[in-house]
């Protein structure tokens, strides 16, 4: 049953979901559920999965799991001790109506999943950020209309390998599919792919009402001057995009360090998804105003 728990819980990881996992590490007298025992519990209504053993304990658990998905977004861990008498007495112990009469600690752990960042154009800018990505141990998927730069043998770690059309790739996704992503970066060879993919993903974003918040809709960022931005800016207006929506995007993307090799932009960007995704933040207003 553990193993079974512990991957499911790996599995909704992938998919971006956070899981709390709450573990019986400590038991003493009669109680339900033995050392060892786990439930993990996922958001968006995703249910759970395994057991601690029922009854009293299992609710207040569960309802403290949801409790911590609701109100936590960075990793989170306690531990609670629970007393199967609804008189039990003790330092730290919590009284239930129950007539087990045991004693039960419980380590409840809040899971994070890692960035997985869409990297939207495959050249050297890319490449570099993959290796970045990788020494983190977080995950990249790459997409381009060219093949010679979405392939296995230019992106060996890669999560996914989209080689198609920006029109192909936006007719395929949608919010629901799209949000495996923590973090799009807009690195295209050419500035009207970028511009259209600009366009499609924030259209997707309007049309459901979201924020690019790497949790219900992926961060975007567009690599560019200040020109290119402002272009960008005045095509999205005229095709109907909120003002609002287009201040959540990242232009220029990366921590102003002085970044100019393809190694020290990759540096930098992945210095701004480590601090957005942690919520340690730089105002945006400084990078466009270091340009």
């Amino acid at each position: 049953m553990t193993k079974q728990t512990l991957a499911w819980a790996l599995d909704k990881l992938a998919l971006r979901r956070r899981v709390v996992i709450a573990s019986v590490v400590d038991t003493s007298g009669s109680v339900p559920g033995k050392v060892g025992a786990r439930l993990a519990v996922a958001e968006s209504s995703d249910g759970f999965h395994g057991t601690i053993g029922g009854a009293g304990l299992e609710l207040k658990v569960l309802n403290r799991c949801l409790e911590i998905l609701e109100n936590h977004f960075e990793p989170f861990g306690e531990v609670q001790t629970f007393g199967l008498n609804k008189s039990a007495k003790g330092y730290e112990v919590q009284p239930l109506d129950s007539l087990c009469g045991g004693r039960v600690t419980v380590s409840i752990e809040l899971i994070i999943p890692p960035p997985h960042v869409l990297m939207m154009g495959g050249g050297h800018c890319a490449n570099s950020l993959a290796k970045t990505i990788n020494s983190l141990n977080w995950h990249h998927s790459v997409t381009d209309s060219r093949q010679e730069y979405c392939n296995a043998e230019v992106f060996p770690k890669a999560s996914e390998l989209i080689h198609s059309s920006v029109s192909e790739f936006l007719n395929k996704e949608n919010h629901d599919s799209i949000n495996r992503f923590s973090d799009i970066l807009l690195l295209g060879h050419d500035w009207s792919e970028d511009q259209q993919r600009l366009l499609g993903l924030l259209k997707l974003c309007q049309n459901n009402n979201s924020k690019l918040d790497g949790k219900i809709f992926p961060r975007i960022g567009v690599i560019g001057s200040r020109s290119k931005w402002q272009s960008f800016c005045k095509a999205a207006i005229k095709d109907g995009i909120n003002s609002q929506l287009l201040e959540e995007v990242i232009c220029p993307i990366g921590i102003n360090i002085g970044a100019e090799s393809p190694e020290e932009i990759a540096i930098a960007v992945t210095a701004q998804i480590l601090s957005l995704s942690k919520g340690v933040t730089v105002s945006d207003k400084n990078w466009r105003e270091s340009l």
